[in-house]
């Protein structure tokens, strides 16, 4: 793995994580691929050689379960969903490499190779384990055919995770209280022989890994719980049909001594060929392509750049379980995982039950040019944090950025110079915008190896709107008459300022940016170039330009809302005559729904009682032994204060220092791991975000 700048010298993978091929995509799952796009669109523009690549997920029992409820074979249901989502991608411009899925020939034996690999080297043993076990239907309940309660948190939770509580992998056997999620009834636990991943055994391994990780803090950060604390083994195969078999028909029996004594051959576990699928993808763009192209084994066994775009609900999947094997395998490791937050609707989170979406072919059917959405998805909040999605929010971004910021300059700028030269006037690019460009390549720069989709985004939209204000301030068209030489100067600056926005915006807004290279005479395409052509003389003529964004209107925004409230109306008043409820579980790329407002409110002398004051952190240390907890000292103007906070794992502690919070520091003090806390500091949400102020209060104020 590199630690070099990009570009590098060495080849680099991009890739997102692979959707389950069960149902339909919605703007929640596009924010992954939408950023993983962008990305890999940027790390091109600095000159660095990049595959991105994916799949569809075909195996596991979330197809199975589907596919049982449908009525087909699980391939016949997964392969349809597969090529719906082949067609679906590249309508929001997300153009991978190669797209495959878990099922086809390269993987499986991709697949059965690395895990022979990990055999052979040690890695895997076999071990008598209990399952759930479902008498009526006289099967095994491998993940979702059971549920139960987690044994960490008491949440409720299907077989291998626990989704609505603590977020833990689950192994076989470890959920309490199960039951068979195809009859209803209570399960039995029966001795079966699996086969077991020796994920202890990485352990010094995988914290050191996670020392190197790049990426987002959250992908960083989330694991140590796992890592720090009793790593277990992993079991690696489960009782079921639909799946890759244990390679060279070895695979394991039920054990003789179980009371089913079916003698079903096993499985692998999804979450083993689903990451190898980046392996398989990648191989199959170098068949097509050819190594002189993109050396497949030169990115992921000589120390290439890998940089996996997930989701963070599958954070542990791709920074514990699966360094791990391509540790144990003889591969290299990734460079950084970007893990993306969630995704809510008008403040609430998607519910596919109730038809809570704006489903990614419904946006297309409304008519809305996929790059408005890309923008909003990729420069709406850093990419770990989660988003909020409104059509009056959508509509407010489009207006005011795309089209009053980008679109405005580009538009009255080469509208001006083709009116007034035919094309770019005959004039040298001044020092000032030369300066401006070249510090706009620098921020695109540095979000890149900083891995933000939002500040790459950012450095054009901020470069369109230096352009906005030095046309205006100069005035070219009171030029024209009285100073023709001075107007071509300003005309040529502002000319080269809107084909360098088109530039550095293209990997966010693929499609426009085409067009506004075409329209300054860009020759080829504008994704075939490098930031260097940012500063390239455009060309000597060119023709009238069009407007590249059209306003939203605020009635279409009604329109679309009155739209989504009935659509969620005609499910609930579904789900109310069909019995069923929804479970409140967040779908991939959703959030859950947000807490409700609390009922009973309190009088201002309540609220007065509360001392919060500005702090600032002073120092931060973990603390030993807790897997959550951190220490804080605080400086609160009057005195420094220790707090203890649950922030261990969702922050870099290192970098807290210096940070200004709100402190509440008028609550009773407490003892938390045998550490004093005096105080409290307010976060907000999942991932912590700690609350701070705009203005430059200083530590000591307190907050009204």
């Amino acid at each position: 793995m590199s630690h070099e700048e990009f570009p590098t010298d060495r080849p680099a993978v991009v890739t997102c994580g692979l959707p389950y091929a069960n149902g339909d995509l919605h703007i929640g799952h596009l924010r992954t691929y939408v950023g993983g796009d962008v990305y890999t669109r940027a790390l091109r523009k600095l000159g660095q050689e990049t595959a991105f690549v994916s799949g569809s997920d075909m195996h596991g029992t979330p197809v199975a379960v589907n596919a049982e409820e449908a009525g087909v074979s699980p391939e016949e249901f997964a392969l349809e969903w597969h090529e719906t989502y082949e067609e679906t991608f590249p309508k929001f411009g997300v153009e991978f490499d190669n797209y495959g899925h878990t099922h086809d020939e390269t993987n499986v034996e991709t697949t059965k190779e690395i895990v022979r690999t990990l055999d052979e080297n040690g890695h895997v043993y076999e071990k008598e384990i209990m399952v759930a076990y479902d008498p009526a239907e006289d099967q095994s309940l491998p993940d979702r055919y059971v549920e139960g309660t987690c044994p960490y948190c008491g949440a409720t939770a299907r077989g291998d995770e626990c989704d609505e509580g603590c977020g833990r992998h689950l192994e076989p056997g470890e959920i309490e209280d199960p039951r068979s999620t195809i009859t209803g009834n209570p399960a039995e636990y029966r001795e079966q022989t699996h086969k077991f991943f020796r994920v202890s055994a990485f352990q010094d391994y995988l914290s050191e890994f996670l020392d190197r990780l790049e990426g987002t803090a959250n992908a960083r950060n989330q694991p140590r719980e796992w890592i720090e604390g009793e790593l277990r083994d992993w079991c690696i195969t489960r009782d079921m049909d639909w799946g890759i078999d244990y390679p060279d028909g070895e695979e394991p029996r039920s054990s003789e001594n179980t009371e089913s004594g079916d003698g079903s051959d096993l499985v692998l576990y999804v979450w083993v060929d689903a990451p190898i699928e980046y392996v398989s993808s990648t191989k199959q763009y170098t068949e097509r392509v050819g190594a002189d192209v993109f050396d497949w084994e030169g990115a992921w066994k000589d120390d290439g750049d890998i940089v996996h775009v997930i989701g963070r609900d599958i954070i542990q999947h791709h920074t514990v379980f699966w360094p791990a094997m391509l540790r144990g395998a003889d591969y290299g490791e990734p460079r950084a995982v970007m893990a993306s937050g969630f995704i809510t609707l008008n403040g609430k989170g998607f519910s596919t039950s109730r038809n809570r979406a704006v489903w990614a072919d419904e946006y297309l059917d409304e008519g809305f040019d996929p790059d408005l959405l890309r923008y909003y998805l990729a420069t709406n909040g850093g990419f770990q944090q989660d988003v909020d999605f409104s059509w009056e929010r959508f509509r407010e971004r489009v207006n005011n950025e795309l089209v009053g910021t980008v679109g405005n300059f580009a538009y009255r700028s080469l509208l001006f110079a083709y009116r007034e030269f035919g094309g770019t006037p005959d004039a040298d690019l001044s020092s000032e915008v030369r300066d401006r460009i070249e510090d706009a390549i620098d921020d695109f720069t540095a979000a890149v190896n900083d891995y933000s989709v939002r500040d790459a985004g950012d450095a054009a939209v901020s470069l369109a709107a230096f352009g906005n204000e030095y046309i205006q301030q100069n005035e070219p068209w009171n030029l024209v008459d009285e100073d023709p030489e001075r107007a071509a100067q300003v005309l040529r600056d502002c000319v080269q300022v809107a084909k360098a926005v088109s530039v550095l915006f293209a990997p966010v807004a693929p499609g426009t940016c085409e067009r506004l290279w075409s329209q300054v005479g860009g020759d080829g395409s504008v994704h075939d170039v490098t930031v260097e052509a940012a500063l390239s003389p455009p060309a000597a003529e060119f023709d009238e330009p069009d407007e590249l964004y059209e306003k939203i209107p605020e009635e279409r925004v009604e329109e679309l809302n009155a739209k989504l409230a009935e659509r969620v109306e005609a499910a609930d008043d579904g789900a109310a005559d069909d019995g069923a409820a929804d479970d409140g579980a967040a779908d991939d790329g959703a959030a859950p729904d947000l807490e409700p407002l609390e009922p009973d409110r309190i009088g201002f002398e309540e609220f007065q009682d509360l001392d919060m004051r500005v702090g600032e952190i002073l120092d931060a240390e973990g603390i030993e032994g807790a897997d959550k907890l951190a220490r804080l000292v605080v400086d609160i103007g009057v005195e420094e204060r220790q707090i203890v906070a649950g922030i261990k794992q969702l922050h870099d502690l290192d970098s807290l220092p210096g940070t200004r919070v709100i402190v509440l520091a008028n609550l009773e003090q407490a003892e938390l791991f045998g550490v004093e806390s005096n105080g409290m500091v307010l976060a907000a949400g999942d991932e912590a975000a700690l609350l701070t102020t705009v203005g430059d209060a200083v530590p000591g104020e307190r907050v009204r």
